[in-house]
C-alpha cells in the first residue's frame, strides 16, 4: 500500500488538500535534503513511513486549538500535524538554522496560516500555554516534561513519539495520567491530567 492508501485505511479525517500538500512537502524535502541533510529519511518509502508515523495520532487526539512541537527537525511530527489539522495553530520549535529555514520555506510555499516557526531552543522561549505539546526523538520523557512545564496548564495534553523504552521511562517518577497507544513501529505516549 502507498501512503495515501495506508492513511485512508487508517480512516484518518484529513483535509481535502492534505495529499497535495504532502506531495509538495516531499518534493521540497528531497531537494533540500541533498544540500542540507535535514533528515535521515533519504528515500520516499522512509519519508512516507515518517509521515504516517507523524499523522497517525489524528486518529485518537482530541480537537485542540494550539499545538507546540519541540525539536521539529525537518517537520516530523509538527509540520505534518499542521497539514492535517488546519484549524489548529501550530508552533514549530527548531533551534537549527537550516531546519528552521526549511520549515519557514514550507510555511510560505504552502500558504500555511496556522504555522509559526520559532528558531530557538524551547528553553529560550517566552512562557505560553498550548493545548497540546508534541515531540519526537528529542530526549527522554522526564526531560520533555521538564522542558514543557512553562508551556502547559492542567488542561494541556502531551504527545511523545516513543519506542519500546517508553515503559522504562515511565518508571521514572511520571506522576501525570497517561495512555500508551501502541502500533507496529511506534509507542505514542499521551499524557494529561484529565485522561
Amino acid at each position: 500500500m502507498n501512503l495515501k492508501e495506508t492513511l485512508i485505511a487508517d480512516e484518518l479525517d484529513l483535509p481535502d488538500d492534505f495529499f497535495k500538500n504532502i506531495q509538495k512537502y516531499k518534493e521540497h524535502l528531497f531537494k533540500w535534503n541533498k544540500i542540507h541533510n535535514l533528515t535521515g529519511a533519504k528515500n520516499e518509502a522512509m519519508v512516507d513511513e515518517f509521515i504516517h508515523d507523524a499523522v497517525y495520532p489524528v486518529s485518537f487526539l482530541p480537537k485542540v486549538n494550539s499545538l507546540m512541537d519541540i525539536g521539529t527537525g525537518a517537520g516530523f511530527p509538527g509540520m505534518i500535524l499542521a497539514l492535517a489539522l488546519p484549524d489548529t495553530q501550530v508552533t514549530l520549535v527548531e533551534p537549527l538554522m537550516k531546519r528552521a529555514s526549511f520549515l519557514q520555506f514550507i510555511k510560505a510555499d504552502l500558504g500555511l496560516d496556522n504555522v509559526r516557526v520559532v528558531k530557538k531552543r524551547v528553553q529560550d522561549m517566552e512562557d505560553e500555554n498550548f493545548d497540546l505539546i508534541t515531540s519526537r526523538a528529542v530526549t527522554d520523557t522526564k526531560i520533555l516534561l521538564d522542558l514543557s512545564k512553562n508551556f502547559r496548564d492542567e488542561h494541556s495534553k502531551l504527545l511523545f513519539y516513543k519506542g519500546e523504552k517508553v515503559f522504562e521511562e515511565l518508571e521514572d517518577d511520571v506522576t501525570m495520567n497517561y495512555k500508551i497507544i501502541e502500533t507496529q513501529n511506534r509507542h505514542y505516549l499521551l499524557l494529561g491530567e484529565d485522561l
